[in-house]
């Protein structure tokens, strides 16, 4: 497929203005904000100095050491916010200041959306809803990891409070507010195919606001033009490579058969990852100042709803609604601040530290590779031998390269894996080496290092926690031999370990194999 290159440099005045207007802001803040904020701040960044990164967000570094209009799997932005800093070769604690500062400049907007949708508890209810985002669990890996999520969950913010200025009768007839909220929903349709899942929020409280004489003005639709071109970048690449993204996003979207049992089991994750206390927040709509402003539930109603019966036939992953969550929080913390004044303390600080702890415990995993709860974990997965999910932040770095120095010593001239899921870390630790994955599936590293040529030779990568039988004969390779083992070891035990082949003759027909599985 055709190839096209994005060439220049990507103008990003407007997303760093937001974020200088939403740090600017924050030193006028209450300082139990600022408190609350630094304490994350801090957390985050000894993090993000600490743990590898994990496979999605490798795989989106990628897209930036791969600059281009747009991506197999997402649409570019994700990439474009990291290129500069990895054209500069920025080291792992350099590049998650990207999603600290979208994490904080999220946090500042629903700080914000609190205080203007309550008047009586600005200040109560706009603390409350930054703890809310504070004590979400899943939220602080967005925070530390950038994914095309932690961008969607600050334009969402932003896009609310857009909105919100133009439900005024007199803003809605100036075009500043209008562009300012097309750049908006453009930069939001350029972080990700879901962002679509906001425009009914928009048309809710649009009309709400003004009825449908909205539709006659003019800068409405010269703010929907600003949008659209925005996202022609994507429409310009899928065009070039045959729709491809849209295409694989249709039937990721639709999934397998739909199951009942599957949205009660999504519903339950939802709980576990992001608390109930932002569950407050749909009594705190109805407690909104104005009752024209409850519209903004919307932006968590619809793309929730629709997410939650995706969930359905198996494809909705828990980090996807988190936009939906970001949304529901000014009004969470409208109603935890009700809560607190009228007496409910308890049952509001029992259910805030339980939170914070669950917290703290996913974090702390995350750091000690899954101590002391998960041990003696280092197979593949199965019921033989067990993984450890906390396993994968740790030692890719490592085996990156080991991998180089590997390829170099025999005469190789790239790197392979079995399964795609673990060609991103290779590929960005491992870079530039090219990375080929043996499984007949098309992705991103198709577009990016094609097939392994059938005779072709390379350096075979096999990671214990998802370990694969060395592919040989008919659906594998002439010949493999083991150069090397590397442990991973955390907090002074072995928590995975590489293995890398030499493999010779490549068949060109994978059938890859699970070790262990029968």
């Amino acid at each position: 497929m055709q190839q096209f290159r994005l060439r220049g440099v990507v103008n990003f005045d407007f997303v760093f203005s937001l974020f200088l207007r939403s740090t600017s802001a924050l030193i006028a803040t209450p300082l139990n904000i600022r408190i609350l904020l630094v304490v994350v701040c801090v957390l985050h960044v000894v993090l993000g100095a600490s743990l590898g990164l994990s496979v999605d967000e490798a795989h989106y570094a990628l897209y930036a050491a791969h600059l281009d209009w747009s991506y197999f799997d997402h649409p570019p932005l994700v990439g474009w916010a990291q290129w500069p800093l990895v054209t500069l070769g920025a080291p792992t604690w350099v590049l998650r200041w990207v999603p600290e500062l979208l994490w904080l400049g999220t946090a500042f907007l629903v700080y914000r959306l609190a205080g203007r949708l309550e008047s009586v508890r600005a200040g109560q209810a706009g603390f409350w809803a930054v703890l809310t985002l504070a004590l979400a669990p899943l939220l602080h890996v967005l925070g530390i990891g950038l994914l095309p999520d932690t961008l969607l969950v600050f334009f969402t913010a932003a896009l609310m409070g857009f909105t919100l200025d133009l439900m005024d009768t007199t803003a809605v007839q100036r075009p500043v507010p209008w562009l300012v909220w097309g750049l908006t929903l453009g930069l939001a349709g350029l972080s990700k195919y879901t962002a679509i899942l906001a425009v009914p929020g928009v048309a809710v409280c649009l009309f709400m606001a003004h009825g449908w004489r909205v539709l006659a003005n003019r800068w409405m639709w010269l703010a929907l033009t600003v949008a659209l071109v925005l996202v022609l970048p994507v429409v310009y690449w899928n065009q070039a490579n045959h729709w491809i993204s849209f295409t694989y996003q249709a039937k990721h979207g639709t999934g397998g058969g739909w199951e009942g049992g599957q949205v009660l089991k999504f519903l339950v994750v939802q709980m576990l990852v992001y608390g109930p206390l932002l569950l407050w927040g749909l009594a705190g709509a109805r407690q909104a100042c104005a009752k024209p402003f409850r519209a903004l539930l919307a932006f968590f109603l619809v793309p929730f709803s629709v997410l939650a019966a995706l969930s359905g036939g198996g494809t909705s992953l828990p980090h996807w609604t988190a936009p939906a969550w970001v949304a529901l929080a000014p009004f969470a913390g409208i109603a935890l601040a009700r809560a607190w004044a009228d007496g409910r303390r308890r049952v509001v600080a029992v259910i805030a530290v339980a939170q914070g702890l669950v917290c703290a415990a996913l974090l702390g995993l995350m750091l000690t590779g899954g101590y002391p709860v998960v041990t003696n974990a280092t197979g593949q997965g199965n019921a033989v031998a067990p993984s450890n999910p906390f396993a994968d932040l740790h030692g890719w770095h490592e085996a990156g390269d080991r991998a180089r120095v590997l390829v170099a010593e025999h005469g190789l001239h790239s790197v392979a894996v079995q399964n795609w899921t673990l060609a991103s870390r290779l590929g960005w630790y491992a870079r530039p080496l090219p990375v080929h994955v043996l499984e007949d599936r098309f992705d991103q590293f198709d577009l990016w290092a094609g097939d392994l040529p059938a005779g072709g030779d390379t350096l075979l990568v096999d990671w214990s926690q998802l370990g694969y039988t060395v592919p040989t004969g008919e659906h594998g390779f002439a010949d493999c031999r083991l150069l090397d083992t590397q442990p991973v070891q955390r907090l002074g035990r072995v928590i995975a370990s590489f293995r890398f082949f030499a493999c010779y003759g490549w068949s060109g027909q994978p059938q890859p194999h699970l070790a262990g599985v029968p």
